[in-house]
């Protein structure tokens, strides 16, 4: 059963999935010497991503990339990766090493990861992983030969890059963050749909290491 972490406003929820994570990162550092996680861009994660970079880690010891990419100009407004300089890596954090998803070696030799964060869009996508998008079906393959992959939908400005299926359901952890009621409805919307292709979300909220939901209005 999937399990809501719910809080009264959104400042708070950032704290609580913020220290949650700080945790399970630190037990990665104290059983195996390092931690790997995975987090979204986008507007609704940059309370957590900054809270969770002023936490008391050893940052040199973690890596970090993104659930997903736009495939645009480094710095770009709309870079996923110029929201983590603004907000993970504006603290401690910024000694953690950052591992593109384009660089398909380290990529694959960061997994599993320990833990990994994702949005959800109200179309019931999760990382780059689109209703419509045109490799999807090769994307949430659970044999999907690669960790992460280009693809282009319909409802997306920019072609993408994502992690696919084997990397967002092996990870140790998972864990969504999602506002406002029309989130919380969609995730209602999910059960109903027949599949993962109707609704990517459904990837990491079945099976028997459900995500758990980090929800607040």
């Amino acid at each position: 059963m999937t399990r809501i972490v719910e809080a009264a406003n959104r400042d708070a929820l950032a704290l609580l999935l913020a220290g949650e994570i700080a945790a399970v990162l630190a037990a990665a550092i104290r059983r195996r010497g390092g931690g790997a996680l995975a987090v979204p861009g986008g507007t609704t994660p940059a309370a957590f991503l900054s809270a969770l970079g002023g936490h008391v880690l050893d940052w040199a010891a973690i890596a970090v990339t993104l659930t997903d990419e736009r495939c645009v100009p480094a710095g770009h407004p709309r870079s996923n990766r110029r929201l983590l300089d603004k907000t993970l890596f504006a603290g401690r954090a910024r000694a953690a090493r950052f591992v593109a998803l384009d660089d398909m070696q380290a990529l694959s030799e960061l997994l599993p990861l320990d833990a990994c964060v994702l949005g959800m869009g109200e179309d019931l996508h999760i990382a780059s992983l689109f209703p419509g998008a045109d490799r999807l079906d090769e994307a949430i393959s659970a044999v999907c030969g690669t960790p992460a992959m280009r693809l282009h939908a319909p409802g997306a400005h920019e072609e993408r890059m994502t992690l696919t299926a084997p990397a967002l359901t092996g990870a140790e952890r998972r864990y969504m963050l999602i506002h406002g009621a029309g989130k919380r409805a969609a995730l209602d919307r999910a059960r109903a749909a027949p599949g993962a292709a109707d609704a990517p979300v459904l990837l990491v909220l079945d099976g028997p290491n459900p995500a758990a939901v980090y929800w607040a209005p």
